[in-house]
């Protein structure tokens, strides 16, 4: 599943799913690079 997230206060990243972890962040791979950030909610 494709899902997006926000880095700061301007860095958005999209990619594939990986995990959601304690404090409410998810986690998602782009190629071989995972990102961590704050879900955007769908409108």
């Amino acid at each position: 599943m494709i899902r997006t997230i926000t880095i700061g206060s301007y860095i958005s990243v999209q990619g594939v799913f990986e995990r959601q972890v304690a404090n409410g962040n998810i986690v998602v791979r782009v190629g071989t690079k995972t990102y961590e950030g704050k879900p955007v909610l769908a409108a």
